[in-house]
């Protein structure tokens, strides 16, 4: 996997306006599906219920829940840089969300990004604003469009 390390947030801020490597794909199971429903109480139909899909869903296979690409990101980001100073990290929130194409069951994701913005937090921290498209392989629109926001600290 491509991942840019840094050495701490020194090395980090060298990056801020500039793309991360591209992640690697994760494939989106009805199982994790099912567990983010469960985890959030979201049961919607076209979520969950596969014989209703079939019947009435215009996608007619099951569909992720956008908030699940959203809560993906964090992972991925992981995924693609780290910085061996990282102590601790907080989701700070969102920006400019969309979710233009619904993610289904079977799908293929993986995250485009760039640090947008690099400022300091607290005595030990910086607020990283980030820049993330989820593609969905083999589909035009992307799953999820948004700018995220997330507190650093170091050692």
């Amino acid at each position: 996997m491509n991942q840019l390390i840094c050495k701490n947030f020194k090395e980090f801020r060298t990056h801020e306006g500039k793309s991360l490597p591209v992640g690697e794909w994760l494939t989106v199971t009805q199982e994790m599906i099912n567990a983010f429903a469960e985890a959030t109480q979201d049961f919607q139909w076209v979520h969950v219920d596969l014989e209703r899909i079939k019947k009435e869903s215009p996608f007619k296979k099951p569909i992720a829940h956008g908030f699940m690409s959203i809560s993906l990101i964090s992972k991925m980001l992981m995924d693609v840089m780290k910085v061996e100073s990282f102590a601790m990290g907080v989701n700070y929130g969102l920006n400019k969300v969309r979710f233009p194409h619904p993610v289904m069951a079977g799908s293929r994701v993986r995250l485009h990004s760039s640090i947008a913005k690099i400022e300091d937090y607290a005595e030990n921290g910086i607020k990283v604003t980030c820049n993330c498209t989820v593609e969905i392989e083999g589909v035009e629109k992307p799953a999820c469009v948004a700018e995220f926001i997330s507190l650093m600290f170091e050692e």
